[in-house]
């Protein structure tokens, strides 16, 4: 996966996108969930996450008390002791990772908590959710950082254009 061939693809579609997804919002198709599930599980079929891996690069997720006390276990740390060693308070109160890239993201991309990853890590990048017109936002937001997205995006144009 060339990362920096996404940024700049990305970058390019990203008002396009900015403008699909307005609409979208505006007029949800009845079978949204279905173009976009489809275009997921395509996505799926041929990207590998361990070859990019970009999101636990890039971002960091919402880390809930449930996650806390997942995590912190698997780290064998008390919730306290978590918290002061890996996170930090943002501007809407969320608790999410003092750095990037993660702290738990090893030198082959994979997760060294992955059995208790934080739900935000188990669901991402939300493309496979009930009721997406209410996470549409969030998908645009995701084109820019995850490639399975920009691609889904890019089928869903097709269908839905």
């Amino acid at each position: 996966m060339d990362i920096s061939k996404f940024n700049q693809r990305a970058l390019r579609l990203k008002k396009e996108n900015e403008n699909f997804y307005r609409r979208l919002k505006l007029k949800s198709p009845k079978n949204l969930d279905e173009v976009i599930h489809k275009a997921h599980d395509e996505a799926f079929e041929n990207i590998d996450c361990l070859k990019c891996a970009n999101c636990c690069k890039t971002t960091s997720p919402i880390f809930y008390q449930r996650d806390i006390e997942r995590a912190a276990k698997a780290c064998r740390l008390k919730t306290g002791e978590f918290i002061d060693k890996y996170l930090n308070l943002d501007a809407d109160g969320d608790y999410v990772l003092k750095q990037v890239p993660c702290f738990f993201l090893d030198g082959d991309n994979y997760c060294t908590i992955y059995e208790d990853r934080p739900n935000a890590c188990r669901e991402y990048p939300h493309t496979n959710r009930k009721k997406m017109h209410q996470v549409l936002d969030l998908t645009l937001k995701n084109t820019l950082v995850c490639p399975a997205v920009l691609h889904i995006t890019e089928e869903i144009k097709k269908h839905l254009k």
